[in-house]
C-alpha cells in the first residue's frame, strides 16, 4: 500500500489518491494547441470531446484556453475567459468528475470556479498573478503547482541544471511555501514536475525516471505528470508530429505510474486508461513481491 492522499475540493468533495492512479483528460480550447492543432477550439466540439473522455474512463478533465507550448504568447484574460467558461459550464452540467482549469490568471480561475471547476492547474505555480494564491485559498479549490522557469515564450532559455532533480525539488518547495503563505492548505496542493517546461529532453527523462527520488518524495505531496505528446519524446522516436506520439506517450505514462505519479494528464483517454491500469497492476505486484 502506498501513501494515500485526500485532496479537498470545494463543496465537501475530495480527490482520493491512493493505489489507483487517476487519468486526467486534456481539453484544449485553443486555436494553436501543439498537440491537436486546435481541433477542440469550437465550444460544442470541446464539450462533446470532454463527455466522450469521461465515457472512456477519465477521472478528471483539464480545460485550458491558452497554449503553453514553447514560444507561446500570452492570451488576454477576457479572451481566455471567453474560450474556457462556456466549455466548463457545458461540461459541468453533464458530468460529476472534477474539472480543472488550466490557467495562471486569477480572473479566469475565479470565473471557472463559478462555472463548475474545482481545481486550478497553474503552470506558473502562483508566480504570474499575485491574486491566484489568495483566490485558491478563499475558494477552497485544489491547486496544481507546476515547476517552471521563465514564461512559455522564453522558458527554454532557462533549461540549465546541475542536478535537475534537486533543483526542481528545491524550487517546488519554495512554491509550496508561497502557496501556504497565501493561505492555501497544504492538503490542497498537487505537484507537477513540469515535463518539457524549461527542460531539455534529458531533464524530462531524468525526472520521469527519478520521480521517486528522495528530494522529490520529501516534498510530501502527490504528483501529477503530463508527458502526453511532448517534444522530449522525439529524442527517442525521431521527429514525429504530436498526434503520432501516442505510443511514446504510453511508455512515458507507464514510467510515471511506476515511479509514483498519482495523476497522469493525457490526450488519448481510452488508450491511456488501459496503460495506467496495467501499470498500476505491475506497480502493486512489485510493491508486494518477495524474494
Amino acid at each position: 500500500m502506498r501513501r494515500a492522499y485526500t485532496v479537498p475540493l470545494p463543496g465537501g468533495r475530495a480527490l482520493q489518491l491512493a493505489d489507483r492512479t487517476l487519468v486526467m483528460g486534456i481539453v484544449n480550447v485553443t486555436p494553436d494547441s501543439f498537440a491537436d492543432a486546435g481541433q477542440l477550439f469550437d465550444r460544442q466540439r470541446a464539450i462533446e470531446a470532454a463527455l466522450a473522455m469521461v465515457a472512456e474512463g477519465a477521472d478528471l478533465l483539464d480545460v485550458g484556453g491558452e497554449s503553453t507550448r514553447p514560444g507561446a504568447s500570452d492570451v488576454p484574460a477576457d479572451e481566455e475567459r471567453a474560450r474556457v467558461i462556456p466549455v466548463i459550464d457545458g461540461i459541468a452540467r453533464h458530468v460529476q468528475v472534477p474539472i480543472s482549469v488550466d490557467t495562471s490568471k486569477a480572473e479566469v480561475a475565479a470565473a471557472a470556479l463559478d462555472a463548475g471547476a474545482s481545481i486550478v492547474n497553474d503552470v506558473s505555480a502562483l508566480q504570474f498573478d499575485p491574486g491566484m494564491g489568495p483566490l485558491v485559498a478563499e475558494r477552497g479549490a485544489a491547486v496544481v503547482l507546476m515547476h517552471l522557469r521563465g514564461r512559455p515564450r522564453d522558458m527554454q532559455q532557462h533549461a540549465e541544471y546541475r542536478s535537475v532533480v534537486a533543483e526542481v525539488a528545491t524550487e517546488l518547495a519554495g512554491r509550496i511555501a508561497a502557496a501556504e503563505q497565501a493561505g492555501v492548505r497544504r492538503e490542497a496542493i498537487v505537484l507537477d514536475p513540469g515535463i518539457g517546461f524549461a527542460k531539455r529532453a534529458g531533464h524530462s527523462a531524468t525526472l520521469l525516471a527519478r520521480l521517486d527520488a528522495t528530494p522529490l518524495t520529501r516534498l510530501g505531496r502527490p504528483w501529477l505528470v503530463g508527458p502526453s505528446r511532448k517534444s522530449f519524446l522525439t529524442a527517442a522516436i525521431g521527429e514525429l508530429a504530436p498526434p503520432e506520439r501516442d505510443w511514446a506517450t504510453a511508455a512515458a505514462v507507464t514510467a510515471a505510474v511506476l515511479a509514483g505519479a498519482r495523476i497522469v494528464r493525457v490526450h488519448r483517454v481510452a488508450e491511456m486508461v488501459q496503460v495506467v491500469r496495467v501499470a498500476d497492476m505491475i506497480r502493486a505486484a512489485r510493491a508486494g513481491a518477495t524474494a
